[in-house]
């Protein structure tokens, strides 16, 4: 799993672009046209996330795609907030129905670094992307984990290394030496994150700055005493 993206400067996920993958999302259903961005259109990788709230608040993922080679922003956004939410395939598309429940993560990745080994990398900090040859089959393979992942699990280094292999497709055993022979490369990236009800608030919040004025004397009753 290669990446082109060059170390230097990156774009900050921001709120903006979370509301779009929801307008996107929500004009899907409605079968809406898609809407203009509101924001600069920059060249990088990315991801969009749509986590479930259950209604004991339990977070699960529902849908993760994304790019590690650089995109236009504008269309990968629209891209893969409709393809991280209806065609993953480990899970089942999002439906209309689970819209309230929605979180949605942007996630814009930068600073691709070769590790120097399997534990040269920081737990919240770094996301990975790993690369071997099967040693069972020759096969190449490759995955990789968003840098909160690790964290979220409450995993060691082994673990999130073991658990990435898996995830590229290996299921002999995982050994020291297999660990010692895959290629990582590290990455960090900035990510914003919204539920449905802030991203309802926030389109309440434009529709009601949106309203006329009413005209002096509209509407007002005159009772005489």
């Amino acid at each position: 799993m290669q990446t082109v993206q060059e170390n230097g400067s990156s774009t900050t996920a921001s709120k903006e672009h979370v509301l779009y993958c929801f307008d996107i999302l929500v004009g899907h259903y409605n079968g809406d046209d898609s809407p203009q961005p509101l924001f600069d259109d920059a060249f990088c990788p990315l991801f969009v996330t749509w986590n479930k709230a259950s209604r004991q608040g339990d977070i699960r993922l529902r849908g993760c795609i994304g790019t590690l080679e650089p995109r236009q922003l504008h269309t990968a956004l629209r891209d893969y907030a409709l393809t991280s939410a209806l065609r993953d395939r480990r899970f089942s598309p999002v439906t209309l129905k689970e819209l309230a429940s929605l979180h949605c993560t942007v996630s814009l990745l930068h600073n691709f670094t070769e590790a120097a080994s399997w534990q040269d990398w920081q737990a919240g900090r770094h996301g990975l992307i790993l690369d071997f040859n099967d040693p069972e089959t020759g096969a190449h393979r490759s995955a990789t984990f968003l840098p909160e992942v690790a964290k979220h699990e409450g995993w060691s280094q082994q673990q999130t290394i073991d658990a990435l292999i898996r995830k590229a497709g290996f299921n002999g055993l995982v050994t020291r030496e297999l660990r010692e022979a895959v290629s990582l490369t590290r990455y960090e990236s900035t990510a914003h994150s919204l539920t449905y009800a802030e991203y309802e608030t926030h389109k309440a919040s434009l529709s009601a700055a949106a309203a006329p004025l009413p005209v002096q004397g509209e509407g007002l009753v005159v009772v005489q005493a």
